[in-house]
């Protein structure tokens, strides 16, 4: 009998060839279809869940941030146990496009994996999660700036809940991935003031799943950044990553549109990278097979 899979592979494959295409076309990104062919194929079959038990609490609010011109959402994840900041160390979460401040705990339990990580006997730390909208996590053209914005903004605000604020960890996937390591350059080139005392680096590691990398301005996203000089200062991170001495975790699923730039990536950092290329593709499930090992990479730097 034949499977579904394999009717709905010869099936797309007979539409593609119709078309004057190849599947061969469709799997190196020529055509489109790669990431539902990859599907078909299983290559994104990668999933994690959380172990099971106790988590701590989640604190939501908004706020008006003059950086970005607007009312902002957020949220603050404790490990289980603690009921306040009382000096934890934290780690940001930046979203991906089309997410927001909750996004990493609704869509990737990220809460629930800091939990499981705590309850084994790992490092407590907090995550706090802010909207950063679809600006790629720097200053644009339009006023709207998210750098500054966590800053100046929100880590005053940790601050005031008892979070220590001076060192922290950014974690992010696709555009939020950009983001992280985005933070660690800027940080580590004294380009974000006020982040860091005594000389240490400020954002002791970035850890970026899928993270949104573009070869040129013109193979970019829509609207992710302004114009070819905003791609030069603040998108081409890959020939120098520059993250100083920040602790780096990279990943990417090996069935996605920024596989490569994530290779090129990770072979110009030094040192190498934590993390890597493993099987999967840019979806949820690649983000939370990681979680775990990411979310022990931050706690294993914050201590």
């Amino acid at each position: 009998m034949v499977s579904r899979r394999t009717f709905l592979l010869g099936a797309l494959g007979t539409a593609v060839l119709a078309a004057g295409g190849s599947v061969a076309a469709i799997e190196d990104g020529v055509l489109p279809g790669r990431t539902r062919l990859a599907d078909l194929t299983g290559a994104c079959d990668v999933d994690a869940v959380p172990a099971s038990g106790p988590v701590g609490a989640i604190t939501s609010g908004r706020f008006a941030s003059s950086a970005r011109g607007r009312d902002v959402g957020w949220s603050l994840a404790l490990p289980p146990g603690h009921t306040a900041g009382l000096g934890l160390p934290v780690a940001l979460i930046l979203h991906g496009r089309g997410g927001n401040h909750s996004s990493g705990f609704t869509e990737l339990k990220l809460h629930q994996f800091l939990a499981a990580y705590t309850r084994g006997g790992g490092t407590p730390f907090a995550l706090a999660a802010i909207d950063g909208g679809d600006s790629y996590w720097h200053p644009r053209n339009n006023g709207d700036n998210p750098l500054r914005m966590i800053v100046q903004e929100f880590l005053p605000r940790l601050g005031a809940l008892g979070i220590r604020t001076d060192i922290i960890a950014v974690l992010g996937w696709s555009m939020g991935g950009f983001g992280a390591l985005l933070v660690a350059r800027e940080a580590n080139r004294g380009t974000l003031s006020g982040m860091g005392t005594s000389g240490r680096p400020a954002v002791v590691a970035a850890a970026a799943s899928s993270p949104a990398l573009f070869a040129s301005y013109h193979a970019s996203a829509s609207g992710a950044f302004d114009n070819a000089a905003d791609f030069a200062r603040y998108g081409d991170l890959v020939p120098e990553p520059d993250a100083g001495k920040t602790s780096l975790y990279v990943g990417c699923g090996a069935t996605d549109a920024f596989t490569g730039e994530t290779r090129r990536y990770r072979a110009n950092a030094s040192p190498p990278p934590a993390g890597g290329i493993s099987k999967g593709c840019h979806t949820n499930g690649y983000w939370r097979s990681v979680a775990a090992a990411q979310i022990s990479f931050v706690g294993s730097q914050l201590a």
